[in-house]
């Protein structure tokens, strides 16, 4: 059996170690720690690959919102919210899953929502028409955005640091006029997105353009409020996870380990063979 081995061994007292060598070693193992853990930390973080098609994923009618916005200078006692759409639905001081917290000594507040929508064009708008006849003589909706999202929370996942989900995060509206009304036009892109498990999230995607006016009608000034137009596009984006299959990452190891050291024999070699032409002709001048 011992003629099938390929990898003869040679004894140690006809084999040479040299200071060339030794350095060459070291860079070498250096080399290869440092490709093998840039290939594994390529392996284990998926890559993320989209597609464009037509379909409107998720539960059919409705539409998961996320509203949070801090109105530092008006109370929580006025601050209400009204859901319309073009299917008829039309509700004033929409309450529940609403949070209401004062802030500034009870002269603002920050309000934050969780309800539902159609999947039809329609509005929903924080207002003070819910107060009813108990209207503040001023109000002010100067405003910051923290959150107005759609779909599933993507907060755990890759995409989560993609503006567009929650591209009205941040935006800060409390220098305009007190008077004013601030409308919001969005449009939805709906978004799934599919982890290397298969597990799938459905989310949403948005752009907007921004105006603010004071309105009249009637005759008289219309009470300001915080406009969230939207419609939904009929095209959905999604993105999937891939990994490289496993096979490819131990081919890849075996190429990096391979290669290197086949490399560093090289590059060994051609040293110790110019290191040995220099002793020879040095000693060449001597005689």
């Amino acid at each position: 059996m011992k003629r099938f081995d390929i990898y003869r061994k040679i004894p140690k007292d006809l084999t040479q170690p040299t200071m060339a060598g030794a350095m060459v070693s070291i860079c070498s193992m250096i080399f290869i720690v440092f490709l093998l853990l840039s290939e594994f930390t390529s392996f284990i973080a998926p890559d993320v690959r989209s597609e464009l098609y037509v379909d409107n994923p998720g539960e059919i009618e409705k539409l998961n919102v996320r509203l949070n916005v801090t109105l530092p200078r008006l109370k929580c006692e006025f601050v209400g919210l009204d859901i319309q759409d073009d299917m008829g639905r039309h509700e004033v001081g929409f309450v529940e899953n609403t949070y209401k917290k004062p802030i500034h000594n009870n002269a603002g507040c920050r309000f934050e929502a969780r309800f539902k929508v159609n999947k039809v064009p329609g509005n929903f708008h924080v207002s003070t028409h819910a107060a009813g006849q108990r209207q503040p003589q001023t109000p002010d909706f100067s405003h910051i955005i923290h959150e107005v999202s759609f779909g599933d929370d993507l907060k755990n996942l890759s995409l989560s640091s993609h503006t567009s989900f929650n591209a009205l995060g941040g935006r800060d509206k409390t220098d305009g006029r007190a008077e004013s009304s601030h409308d919001y036009y969005m449009k939805i892109v709906p978004t799934v997105y599919e982890d290397v498990w298969g597990k799938t999230n459905i989310s949403y995607q948005y752009t907007y353009a921004y105006k603010d006016y004071v309105a009249f009608g009637h005759g008289h000034r219309v009470l300001p409020a915080i406009w969230f137009r939207y419609d939904i596009s009929a095209i959905t984006v999604k993105y999937h996870e891939t990994r490289a299959p496993f096979y490819t990452f131990i081919t890849t190891i075996c190429a990096i380990v391979g290669g290197t050291f086949t490399v560093a024999g090289i590059i060994d070699s051609m040293i110790f063979t110019a290191a040995a032409v220099f002793k020879k002709a040095e000693l060449g001048k001597l005689s």
